[in-house]
Parts: structure tokens; sequence; C-alpha cells
């Protein structure tokens, strides 16, 4: 009975936290969306959390249908005429033929018919809803919790490090990286680690004198109790300890939208790493991962979810961001080239482009799925069965 509860409330430790932080980013994605249909005068016909059967559903003052499926892995908007005139012809036809009623048709609220600029602001509301979202989050952890804040000075430096081949010292206060302003000596560990190995221009204050030091992040994997192997660079210094400082309204509503770009910019590095080569593909994480880890964070308390909420509500833009079709950056591509031409592409090109996406799709998340189950050590107790 006591392994019976143990792995009771382990699973409802893990299940809940996700479905908490899954739900909240996929209604504001899909809020992000209808709000903007809404905006330009498209008739929203479904909004829906989840996927496959309603498990609750109703219809609301203005005739959307809101329902919340029973797969809580994404969700949808269903735009009105958001189908060709030629689907639309062949749906009437076929409740024709089937002795029904056509299906009722909104003059004017139809999405097909709108301009190619707002049919962009309607497909990318939903990334900007979840960029949103995560300068709000991280906002109010600052005027809250308060936000970590440690000043870019070394107070140590490893010996053999790459800090001591390059010159560094107690005391320097470290102020660009690569020209780039630097504040606080996260954003000092943030740029190392996606830097193993690639020379960087210190720019530090040594009691008053501007010094330029390059330095080279040593190589460094770290293997995390999954067995999960990350290479990450090491400059080998030590900072002061982080003080939480708690920021007024407004200046923690600036410091959240500097985060939310500092960590779009980092992500899409990392994301550009893994393109080239110089990263491995083993951090690409699916829902098993996503769920492992709210578990885990739940466990320190509400703030540390909240951080993660604002990770995973920025990747989940940036995801749907991506030029493939079938996702939301790959309409916004279709809609850039029916722009220049003046007219849309051709059909054909459309179906094959959304055949490729969805290909696409299905092999990242056969990959993250793969990643997913070997960090959880399935394919190894797989493999232990069959010898």
């Amino acid at each position: 009975m006591e392994f019976l509860s143990g792995l009771f409330d382990g699973v409802l430790g893990t299940v809940v936290p996700f479905l908490v932080v899954l739900g909240v980013l996929i209604f504001v994605h899909e809020l992000g969306h209808y709000l903007a249909a809404r905006s330009v005068g498209v008739h929203v016909e479904v909004f829906s959390i989840g996927f496959g059967r309603a498990i609750l559903g109703w219809t609301g003052r203005d005739g959307t249908y809101w329902k919340i499926g029973w797969i809580p892995l994404g969700g949808f908007v269903k735009l009105h005429g958001q189908e060709s005139p030629e689907d639309r012809a062949e749906a009437e036809a076929e409740a024709r033929a089937k002795g029904l009623p056509p299906p009722a048709w909104r003059e004017g609220r139809t999405f097909a018919e709108k301009s190619v600029g707002k049919r962009a602001w309607v497909v990318a509301a939903g990334p900007l809803a979840n960029f949103l979202l995560a300068a709000v989050l991280l906002a109010g952890l600052y005027a809250t919790a308060g936000r970590p804040n440690t000043a870019p000075v070394v107070t140590a430096v490893q010996e053999a490090s790459a800090a001591a081949r390059a010159g560094l010292e107690p005391g320097d206060r470290i102020v660009a990286i690569d020209g780039r302003s630097i504040r606080r000596f996260e954003e000092v560990q943030m740029t190392v680690r996606l830097r193993p190995g690639q020379t960087l221009t210190l720019e530090v204050d040594r009691g008053g004198a501007r010094l330029v030091l390059p330095a080279t992040p040593d190589r460094r994997e770290l293997t995390d109790r999954f067995g999960n192997v990350q290479v990450i660079g090491l400059l080998g210094v030590s900072g002061g300890v982080p003080e939480y400082a708690r920021l007024d309204p407004a200046t923690a509503l600036a410091a959240g939208f500097g985060e939310t770009v500092r960590l779009t910019e980092q992500t899409l590095v990392a994301l550009w790493q893994m393109i080239t080569g110089r990263r491995g593909t083993d951090e690409i994480g699916g829902p098993l991962r996503i769920a492992r880890l709210s578990g885990e964070v739940a466990e320190g308390g509400v703030a540390p979810l909240i951080g993660l909420m604002a990770l995973l509500s920025i990747n989940l833009a940036l995801i749907n961001l991506l030029p493939i079709p079938v996702l939301d950056g790959g309409h916004l591509m279709f809609y850039a080239a029916e722009a220049i031409r003046g007219r849309p592409l051709p059909p054909r090109a459309q179906e094959y482009g959304f055949r490729a996406g969805l290909a696409l799709i299905l092999a990242l998340f056969v990959l993250a799925t793969w990643n997913d189950l070997a960090q959880l050590r399935v394919i190894d107790w797989v493999a232990g069965l069959v010898g």
C-alpha cells in the first residue's frame, strides 16, 4: 500500500504541474489568435484546448464553441472561412447530397477574404502572446520574489582555467563581452555556457583602467543524473552571492521584457548551434521531459514553476515561428510570398509544402520522444530485457 501511495503521489506531483503549465501556455497562445481574429472582424468557430472529443464544451454569445479536449498536447482555433472557396463549394455540395442544410456562412467575417497583412497579424498573434506572457510572468516574479542580481565582479579565478590563461584577476569587473554590455554575473555565465571553445573578447575594468582580454572557454561535458550529456563552456571564475531585489511594477515590467529578449537570443543561439552541429540534439525534449521538469520544479514552490513557465512560453513562441509549413511561421512564410507575388502560391505548391512540413514535425516529435525515453532510461530497460 505504501508503494502504491508513493507511486500515486509521484504521478500526481508530475501530471498536475504538467497540465497546469501546458494548459496555461496553450490557452494564452490560442487566445492571441482568437483576439487578433476578432480585432480584424474574423469569426472564430471553435476555440479548443486539447485535441479529440470534448470533455467540456459550451457555445459563447459570439457563436464560438469553446471546448477542452481529452488529449492535452496542444490546441487550436478554427477560423471562419479559413478554407478556400473551392473547399466551401465542396462542403455545400456534400451537405446537399446528404439532404442537410448548407453550412452557415458569415459574409464579411471570413478569414480568407481578409488582406495579407490582417491574416499575418492573426497568425503571428499566437507566438506574440507567448512572448508577452513570458515577460509578464518574469515581471511578476521580479516584483514579488525579487530579481536575482549579482555584479559581474570576479571574486576568484581557478588555476589553469580559461580565465587564468586570459589574465583575469580577482576584483576585475567584466563590463562587456564581444562588445555587448554586461550588467549581471548571470549574463557572463549564460554567454560563456553557450560558447565552449570559442574565443570571446572580454572588456574588463581593473581599478579604473579598461583592459581587453581574449578568453576561450574550456569545453566541459556535463552529465545530469539521468545520464544526459551536455557540452558547455567554462571560464573558471566565481562571482558574488546572488541578492534578490524587489522591483517596482514599472521597473519589473521593463526588466521582464528585457529578460525575455535575452532568453530568446540565448535560445536562438543554442538552436543555431544544433543546426550547425556544434551542439548535440539530445537537448531537444518533448512532453515527457516537460512533465518531469514541471514536477521537479514544482517541488521548489510556485516561483520556480512560474520561471519555468516563462522559459517554456518563449520556446513555444520560437518553435511556432519556425518557417515550417503547418506551424505559424510556415503560414507567415506563405503570406510573405503572397505579398511579394501579389497573389497566393499555387494550391499544389502549398499542399507539397504542408506535406513536407508535417513530415518534418513528425520527425522532430520522434526525435524528442526518443530523447525523452533515453533520459528516463526506458531504452536501457528495454535493451536489458532483450539482452
